[in-house]
């Protein structure tokens, strides 16, 4: 290979020769010239390419950044895209497609975008997400073709409940269409697909009617704190807590149900929200979640002290309530659940830092960009949209999601100790935003 190719392309290009010859018609033991090399990366929209290309400076290939005092990553997630082997579907278990620890598949998360209009301190803070950050192209999403045609390869493994998430999901653009195309879907059993949303609720108030239409059947929505300031200085964009509670209650008024609100409780932040938020959904038939403050991404803020254990979360709650503990309903579940003595609904706890529920997660997580996630906290993905791109079959794209899942044996929470204080840039964590809380 031609030594003035760039570096990065030269990794990449070796990466992609056999692929070139296998769709060539001559003979594909061939040479592939550089020409037809270039050619590709130049039309390909894989990310592992640099994003926004910019010509070379007169002395080096990339221009050096200038010093602006922010911490630039040495290691981006998007250039270590793990390939993924065509392997034919294999016929499914009685039981269903189990992991290594016998974990079922049913809960699949899509990420639209990695782009969102708050940025939250904990998930997208300023100061690494600002104005100059690069977040991926339009063409290096999955159309909603894309999405709707692997959506069909994980039902037809036995997932049985889609979560759109971004980002912010709301910002992508013709929202309705996918839904529509994600609600003909049906699993093994022939029953309808639970299809659900989860957002910051900034969109919601003018989507809601447009989405329950289309076939989307309940929502989560971000909340952390009723009280203005708290919340501005927690969205860090000023963006108001009145205009979400607007957007909830559209969303109730449309049919969407049941709506969840998820809380990240974070110490010393917003902990004083806690019974505010707790009153204001109490007897709404809205289900309020506390989440404990994890370590998701690679936020250098993150501190074991500001986590509020879910158990000081109950015993501020039954300080001012009585509570009754519910059993849970399904394997998978989130949070433990509590209801209230007078019959006026119930709260949740979702406890992964201090009680780990690794024991029965059975999610899987895809992209905007169509990298399967097999953890919340993983540092990366496997390449799904070389797989759709590259004219694979259905049977093989889902023989390869499932020989991905039975080799599955991820339990970060319950190993934190071990891997929370890794550093290195091979073991850097995905960022949520990018795959989906």
């Amino acid at each position: 290979m031609s030594p003035q190719l760039p570096l990065v392309l030269k990794n990449y290009c070796a990466g992609q020769a056999a692929c070139i010859c296998a769709r060539s018609n001559s003979n594909a033991n061939r040479r592939v010239t550089v020409r037809e090399l270039a050619h590709y990366a130049s039309t390909t929209t894989d990310s592992r390419l640099p994003m926004n290309p910019r010509p070379p400076t007169s002395n080096s290939i990339q221009a050096t950044p200038p010093n602006t005092g922010k911490v630039i990553p040495l290691v981006d997630y998007r250039q270590r895209r793990l390939p993924m082997a065509a392997t034919p579907a294999p016929a499914l278990p009685s039981q269903g497609l189990l992991d290594r620890f016998e974990r079922p598949l049913r809960d699949l998360r899509i990420s639209l975008t990695d782009r969102c209009n708050f940025r939250c301190t904990y998930c997208m803070p300023r100061e690494k997400f600002g104005r100059d950050h690069a977040f991926l192209p339009p063409t290096a999403h999955l159309s909603f073709d894309e999405i709707t045609r692997l959506a069909r390869q994980f039902v037809a493994l036995g997932v049985k409940k889609l979560r759109l998430t971004g980002g912010e999901p709301l910002l992508r653009k013709s929202l309705p269409q996918l839904i529509e195309q994600l609600a003909r879907l049906r699993t093994i059993d022939g029953e309808r697909l639970d299809i659900a949303l989860t957002t910051n609720g900034s969109l919601l108030a003018r989507q809601a009617s447009d989405l329950k239409s289309a076939g989307l059947q309940r929502i989560t929505v971000s909340l952390d704190a009723l009280d203005e300031a708290v919340f501005a200085r927690i969205n860090d964009v000023g963006f108001k807590a009145a205009a979400v509670l607007r957007g909830i209650e559209a969303a109730q008024q449309v049919g969407l149900a049941p709506i969840k609100i998820n809380m990240v409780v974070q110490r010393g932040i917003n902990e004083s929200q806690i019974l505010p938020m707790a009153q204001h959904f109490r007897g709404t038939g809205m289900a309020l979640r506390f989440i404990e403050y994890m370590d998701v991404g690679n936020n250098p803020a993150w501190r074991l002290a500001q986590v509020l254990p879910s158990s000081e979360i109950l015993a501020t709650l039954q300080a001012a309530y009585h509570l009754h503990p519910v059993t849970l309903q399904r394997p998978g579940e989130t949070a433990m659940r509590w209801r209230y003595a007078d019959g006026q609904g119930e709260i949740g706890l979702i406890s992964s830092v201090s009680h780990a529920f690794c024991g029965d997660c059975n999610r899987a997580r895809i992209s905007a960009d169509g990298q399967l996630f097999t953890c919340l906290f993983a540092h990366q993905g496997h390449d799904l949209r070389a797989l759709l791109r590259s004219g694979c079959s259905d049977d093989l794209i889902q023989g390869s999601i499932a020989q991905l899942w039975t080799q599955r044996q991820d339990r970060y929470s319950e190993q934190r100790a071990a891997q929370a204080t890794r550093t290195d840039p091979a073991h850097q964590r995905v960022e949520m935003h990018v795959m989906g809380g």
